[in-house]
């Protein structure tokens, strides 16, 4: 038997030809074997028979015997042409009055018993030939005395033909086997041939070919949850990938204008000799702008951990109210500096951090400042329901393409190609940030976009979904 370890290792088509095979040999010896027994039980039978039919033909003979030489002469007459077959009389005292020629000596040895001690039909053996035997007692026609009789037949011809069965059996087996094991062989095969059409399919999606799909329609139906799912897995990895395309795309594209500001600043510093006042101007201006890289850096590593799911470091409750109007504060100078009127309306209880919510809400008011024009309404809304507590932002100025919609809370992206506001501090990560504070609450953020009113509503549940 093979061990566990080595059978894990063998191939599933030869593991398949393997279990057929033990199964359909199984099938054909226990089939073979029956038929075998029942043919045996079936010449048992069949000499049961033929010794009862001698039986009746003893019995009437002796019935209508006039004397014992007479039914000496009878019985010679009706057993002498039956080959194989064999009698033997003797009456009470065991004294011999008739047997056939060639009667086995053990059966003749057993005359002298006084009583029949076995079976009337049993089974003797001598030497090699097996002898099936009927005793029984008739009573002649000649005398009252009851007389003892024992007939045999040979079975040597029984044996001889169930010696050939097997053999005939044997080589039938062995050619059954084998037809079985290539038959399974080649079942497995063709029954493994979508696996191996998905392999196929598999070694062919590289970085430049993520577009490979498993055959759902051509494969069986037991295959095809498999293959849906990895289509799915395939579809999630083509995503991911070209979002960690686009990612390093942008992010290359984010940090060469910081990095060139820096160094044309540095070289034009060093270019000529200048007085400590410029010096310190332009390392102003550097500095400016490592802080808008340390800021990135930061986004992209918090953006980083959400990926791989974050836990919330405090978790609490409290009032959304509260903190909102909290952030309303802190922005009001930069409100009134634009003339824009900023409200706050409703109330709802919080569970969650506290400081991821303060900065996507921070984010949210930021990024309407940025984009209200002078006069607008900022409106910060809380609605409690009986699951969730939704926080939106809305705001009046332009409205936002419909189809750029779907991909503000994309990394770098800005609604705006142009960058039409130049002296915005935004990295193009505030959305996101955003997008990925709400999945570590388990919620959601949406945008809208009409009649002249944007709004960004963030859904956090009363219960912590954690990731």
């Amino acid at each position: 038997m093979l061990s566990h370890a080595r059978w894990g290792r063998l191939p599933l088509t030869q593991r398949l030809t393997l279990f057929f095979t033990v199964v359909a040999a199984a099938v054909v010896l226990g089939l073979g074997i029956l038929f075998l027994v029942a043919t045996g039980r079936h010449f048992v039978t069949l000499d049961q028979i033929a010794l009862r039919d001698k039986q009746h033909l003893i019995e009437d003979i002796l019935r209508n015997a006039p004397s014992a030489q007479d039914a000496r002469r009878r019985l010679d007459e009706a057993l002498g042409y039956h080959h194989g077959l064999y009698a033997q009389i003797t009456n009470a005292q065991g004294e011999l009055l008739f047997h056939s020629k060639g009667f086995p000596a053990d059966a003749q040895s057993a005359r002298a018993a006084p009583k029949m001690e076995v079976e009337p039909f049993s089974t003797w053996k001598r030497g090699s030939s097996i002898y099936h035997t009927l005793r029984f007692e008739a009573t002649p026609a000649y005398s009252q005395a009851t007389l003892r009789v024992l007939i045999a037949t040979d079975t040597d011809h029984h044996a001889q033909f169930l010696q050939d069965l097997r053999r005939d059996l044997a080589l039938y087996v062995a050619a059954a086997i084998v037809l079985c094991a290539f038959l399974s062989w080649l079942a497995a095969r063709q029954g493994l041939a979508p696996l191996r059409e998905m392999r196929s399919r598999a070694a062919a999606v590289t970085s430049q070919k993520l577009g490979e799909r498993m055959p759902v329609e051509a494969v069986p139906v037991e295959m095809a949850d498999l293959a849906q799912e990895l289509n799915r897995m395939l579809d999630r990895l083509q995503e991911d990938f070209q979002r960690l395309t686009d990612f390093s795309s942008d992010l290359a594209h984010e940090l060469r204008t910081p990095i060139s500001n820096l160094l044309t600043q540095t070289q034009v510093a060093l270019a000529t000799k200048r007085d400590a006042a410029t010096y310190r101007d332009i390392l102003a201006s550097n500095a400016e702008e490592f802080q808008r890289l340390a800021r990135m850096v930061a986004d992209m590593l918090f953006l980083a951990k959400t990926e791989r799911g974050v836990d919330l470091p405090h978790q609490e409750r409290f009032s959304a109210r509260q903190d909102a109007l909290a952030l309303l504060e802190f922005y009001e100078a930069v409100a009134e500096e634009k003339r824009i009127r900023l409200r706050l309306e409703g109330d709802g209880a919080m569970e969650g951090d506290r400081l991821m919510f303060r900065r996507a809400a921070s984010n949210l008011l930021s990024n309407a400042l940025r984009h209200t024009p002078e006069g607008g309404t900022i409106t910060v809304r809380i609605t409690d329901t009986a699951d969730s507590t939704v926080v939106s932002v809305e705001n009046t100025g332009s409205e936002i393409d419909p189809k750029m919609l779907p991909r503000l809370f994309d990394r770098f992206y800005r609604a705006d190609p142009a960058r039409a506001h130049p002296d915005s501090e935004g990295s193009g990560l505030g959305l996101a940030i955003t997008r990925a504070i709400a999945e570590a609450h388990g919620g959601s953020v949406t945008a809208t976009s009409s009649k002249g009113h944007t709004c960004f509503a963030l859904v956090f549940p009363h219960r912590v979904t954690q990731t």
